[in-house]
């Protein structure tokens, strides 16, 4: 039977491999023949080993970018031409205008599929709709207000085990692994009425240990494979899929296996036990991890008054769980550890934050008090610190659509095609894939100024170039496409601010933080994330930690 599983894979692969080589040799002529761009690096992977290369990407884009401009075209596997754009206008169309037209690719909904399961980020079409629907309320400010007590909570909780580190000296600490602990945590209770990590002491979690090491081992699945996914989930029933999992004679799969398993599981437990305790009443949801407050008991009180066509099915309800915490933990971490970097490299704006912090924090006892909602979300330099680091570091630097049917892709300002004629309508094909560089938008020079890489803070603290309301960049937040926009936008990215702005709040009056000497480098991976120097890939980011004595 290993034998026949080798086999199947194999035939698959080698089929998968013959039809993109002739469909290459029969389909050579392509809209994009006259738009310019770099030269294949070779025919089998064309420009995607450089764009995807964690520690080459940053630089190789930056180039193209300044090289070509807002749109220009790469090849991709076996050569297939690529569009890689950061054009406003084109974005209306990709991400609001035409988003059924501009959809995400078969390999990333199948992906999650197997992950998640049927959640909001592995669906399409109405049944993505009709999910929104339902979660767009419970991530209302009305909801969020009620989650303070709950994020200052486990705050303090960081507060203390930092603390407990630090108190004898400075030390050197992982800042990247506190912060992932912390984002875990409060997405569990805030999110899901769960815990996962008492933070002050080392509690080991089969979920959240999942859940962490989900990323880095479904990169060591070769790229041969994510690209066969979409037929791979339709080959026979579940049970003969799963079969044919159990045998693979991968490591690699076997381990990812086991980490979908443990997340399934975890998943229904969760919404079993939440469901369990609404239908015992509110005593019972007051004695849980959120008091009933969290985003999941909300969904599901939600969900047991929507009508029929509106109601989420419990294996719909079960995505959730594993797809808010997929999505929240890793993105919101990375930028909390992006900004304490960027901290350290800056203790003049460091200290200038912590100012503020402490004069709105003091009861006038000389004591620290906790912040409202209205006042951690609008103190002006905490904003402009998170707003500055969101836009020139957004924890995805990019997304891939894939062209659903043969449609046009407007352009703000006409590009020179290769033979000299002004473009400024791209004619696109049905299968054809698009980079969407969210990082370029977001440092556009033409938008933001010579300045666009620097990291700023001071920018917001002024009137921002007329260009940024000109370009009309269609992000729901401020003017960046960190968070995308239409109706595939982030969801929980109100969500992920509070957070960042109460952990800073908490932290910043209480520690110092400085660079050691150890060379940090920001991989650019699917979400990306700090390492130290050239010869480590080892997710962490090494910070010198003091105690400020009141």
């Amino acid at each position: 039977m290993l034998n026949f599983v080798q086999q199947l894979l194999g035939c698959l692969a080698a089929l998968y491999v013959g039809w993109r080589i002739l469909r290459f040799f029969i389909s050579s002529k392509s809209p994009l023949d006259n738009i310019p761009g770099p030269a294949s690096e070779s025919f089998i992977s064309g420009n995607v080993e450089k764009i995807m290369d964690p520690r080459a990407a940053s630089g190789y884009q930056q180039g193209l970018v300044e090289r070509y401009g807002r749109l220009f075209k790469i090849h991709g596997l076996f050569n297939a031409k690529w569009l890689y754009t950061y054009d406003p206008r084109a974005l209306h169309n990709i991400f609001i205008k035409d988003q059924d037209v501009f959809e995400e690719t078969d390999m990333l909904i199948s992906m999650f599929n197997v992950l998640t399961g049927p959640g909001l980020i592995a669906t399409l079409g109405d049944q993505h709709r009709r999910q929104r629907r339902m979660l767009n309320p419970v991530f209302s400010a009305k909801y969020l207000r009620e989650m303070i007590p709950i994020f200052y909570a486990v705050t303090h909780r960081l507060l203390d085990a930092i603390s407990s580190r630090v108190e004898n000296g400075t030390q050197e600490i992982d800042v990247l692994g506190w912060m992932s602990r912390t984002a875990l945590e409060l997405i569990g209770q805030g999110g899901l009425g769960y815990s996962f990590d008492p933070l002050t002491e080392d509690k080991a979690d089969d979920f959240a240990d999942s859940i962490k090491a989900f990323f880095p081992v479904s990169s060591q699945i070769p790229a041969a494979f994510h690209q066969l996914l979409p037929w791979l989930v339709r080959v026979g029933p579940p049970s003969f899929r799963r079969k044919l999992v159990e045998m693979a004679p991968f490591g690699v799969v076997q381990r990812l296996r086991q980490i979908i398993d443990t997340i399934h599981a975890r998943s229904i437990g969760i919404i079993d036990e939440k469901k369990a305790a609404l239908e015992q009443g509110d005593e019972a949801l007051k004695e849980q991890v959120g008091e009933g407050k969290d985003l999941m008991s909300v969904l599901l009180r939600a969900n047991m008054s929507a009508s029929a066509e509106d109601m989420l099915t419990d294996e719909e309800l079960v995505a959730q769980v594993s797809g808010l915490v997929m999505a929240a933990m890793d993105t919101t971490s990375n930028a909390l550890s992006r900004i304490l970097h960027e901290l350290a490299m800056h203790p003049d704006i460091q200290e200038k934050l912590r100012e503020e912090l402490v004069q709105v924090r003091d009861d006038g006892t000389g004591s620290l008090r906790d912040l409202e909602y209205d006042e951690v979300m609008e103190l002006p330099y905490l904003d402009a610190v998170c707003r500055e680091t969101l836009r020139r570091y957004p924890s995805i630097r990019g997304l891939f659509r894939i062209i659903r049917k043969d449609s046009q892709l407007p352009l703000s300002a006409p590009i020179r095609g290769l033979d000299g004629s002004l473009i400024d309508i791209i004619p696109v094909t049905k299968g054809m894939l698009i980079v969407t560089d969210i990082e370029a938008s977001n440092c556009d020079k033409e938008t933001w100024g010579e300045d666009a890489y620097e990291w700023k803070p001071e920018r917001w603290l002024k009137p921002l170039p007329s260009a940024v309301d000109e370009a009309h960049i269609p992000g729901v937040y401020s003017h960046l496409m960190t968070f995308i926009g239409g109706s595939r936008s982030c969801i929980g990215f109100k969500f992920s601010q509070l957070e960042m702005k109460i952990v800073l709040a908490t932290l910043l009056p209480a520690f110092k933080f400085e660079l050691t000497d150890k060379p940090i480098f920001w991989n650019a991976a699917g979400i990306t994330y700090p390492s130290v120097g050239d010869y480590s890939t080892k997710p962490e980011l090494p910070l010198r930690v003091t105690m400020i004595k009141a």
